[in-house]
């Protein structure tokens, strides 16, 4: 998939998780975790600017997202640790899931096309694919960024309607 199709993906992984964040903090919460999967919904296409490193390689793995996912997670863990170890706790939770989250979307919108992922490699080489469009279908890519814009306007809204 391009940039649009993978910022919809995000956004729709990241829906229930922002009707969750809406509902218990607020609906500036859960924009702001929106804007930041959709900001970084590519992370993993970075591969293609590292010389050395093979395009849907390493970076397209669900070890690829647990490093990123430990790495939101030590950071959220971080800025709670200046109130209780319980809000530590749960930031570095938040943010592991933020991490991780954002690269299994990234791999399940990369699963859609003919080239597919390998999301074990190298421990395993299954390769995963519905081979359903090309990566540069625009009509694909525009419907999944509709699709996940939609899913995560109407959780967060309904998240809102939730009272607390």
């Amino acid at each position: 998939m391009y940039r649009n199709g993978h910022i919809g993906a995000s956004l729709a992984v990241y829906a229930p998780f922002g009707f969750l964040v809406t509902a218990l903090v607020s609906l500036e919460a859960g924009l702001l975790g929106a804007l930041g999967v959709a900001s970084t919904a590519m992370v993993p296409d970075l591969d293609v600017r590292v010389p050395f490193v093979k395009h849907r390689g390493i970076t397209h793995t669900v070890w690829f997202a647990l490093l990123v996912g430990a790495a939101f997670g030590t950071v959220g863990l971080a800025l709670g640790v200046r109130n209780d170890a319980a809000t530590a706790l749960l930031f570095g939770g938040v943010g592991f899931l933020f991490g991780a989250g954002t690269i299994v979307s990234h791999l399940l919108a990369d699963a859609l096309t003919p080239m597919g992922v390998r999301p074990y490699a190298p421990v395993r080489d299954d390769e995963y694919t519905l081979d359903l469009f090309a990566a540069a279908n625009p009509v694909a890519n525009y419907a999944l960024l509709g699709l996940g814009g939609v899913t995560a306007a109407v959780a967060l809204v309904a998240g809102e309607a939730v009272p607390v």
